[in-house]
């Protein structure tokens, strides 16, 4: 077991250029023969969003393990150095294999792809609408079910092949919402915007043609959901998707979304391309 640090930066000042520095780094580990699984250490804030990166691009079937603690050091019960031993373990063990990036923390073994900070004072804050994969126990996974969607070996991406992420957003909308979030971020250039809206990605009546517009000039409108613990977007439910252009980003939530989105426009700008690989990943 060897460790090096591939930088040091506060997860919540985590930059795209960071994801991708990682992800090279983590690429170029996963082939060499001598490794058998590679664990990130990682600040909680963003942890999911750098497992599901990792999830989409990093082409290998080794056991990619992020792991975070929610309590520091010196506190009653630190949860850290468990969680570090329980994340060796899983990395070293030939079960991961397959998985995708993985998420452990708590004795819990999730999804990259699924997990998400659900609380921001309990040890039990990374958990997945759809349950975990399964947990730790002295040494020994024990697993529960299986990710279906495409990932890791299985993915149309490649972390080797990408250089820069394009630029895509995420406007929070609740009552009263106007555009000013939207268009300041059409005119900074982003790419996309995924629209963070409340029940099925809901769009405000005064917004509909804002967003309209936005997709006219090229802007792609990705509508999720800001619902906490699994908010499921239906296309052409609540908004005629088709008939607008606009995506769905199904399961995912807006900060996944965004992820998927930044690196799926790395290879298509073609809004049925994108729709395609929202349900697929």
């Amino acid at each position: 077991m060897r460790g090096e640090q591939v930088f040091q930066v506060a997860s919540e000042s985590l930059r795209n250029d960071n994801l991708v520095t990682l992800a090279k780094r983590v690429s170029a580990l996963a082939k060499q023969s001598d490794v058998d699984g590679i664990v990130i250490t990682h600040g909680t804030d963003t942890t999911e969003e750098t497992a599901y990166f990792l999830n989409l691009v990093v082409k290998t079937d080794k056991p990619i393990v992020v792991v975070a603690s929610m309590r520091p050091g010196t506190s009653i019960s630190a949860d850290g150095t468990l969680n570090l031993l329980n994340a060796i373990y899983v990395a070293g063990s030939k079960d991961a294999r397959g998985k995708g990036a993985l998420v452990v923390t708590n004795d819990t073994i999730n999804s990259g792809r699924d997990v998400s900070k659900m609380i921001n004072v309990r040890p039990d804050a990374f958990q997945s609408p759809w349950g975990a994969l399964g947990m730790v126990v002295e040494g020994k996974n024990y697993w529960f079910r299986k990710l279906d969607k495409r990932h890791t070996t299985n993915s149309e991406f490649d972390i080797d092949r990408i250089g820069t992420l394009p630029l895509v957003e995420i406007a929070y909308a609740g009552g009263n919402v106007n555009d000013t979030a939207y268009r300041a971020f059409a005119n900074a250039g982003a790419k996309a915007i995924i629209h963070a809206g409340p029940g099925n990605g809901s769009v405000a009546g005064t917004l509909v043609p804002v967003l309209q517009d936005l997709r006219g000039k090229g802007l792609h409108i990705i509508r999720s959901s800001h619902v906490n613990n699994g908010g499921f977007v239906i296309r052409n439910a609540e908004q005629p998707d088709d008939k607008y252009d606009w995506i769905v980003a199904n399961d995912l939530n807006p900060q996944k979304a965004r992820i998927l989105a930044s690196v799926a426009l790395t290879s298509t700008n073609d809004s049925k391309e994108l729709q395609r690989i929202f349900m697929e990943y």
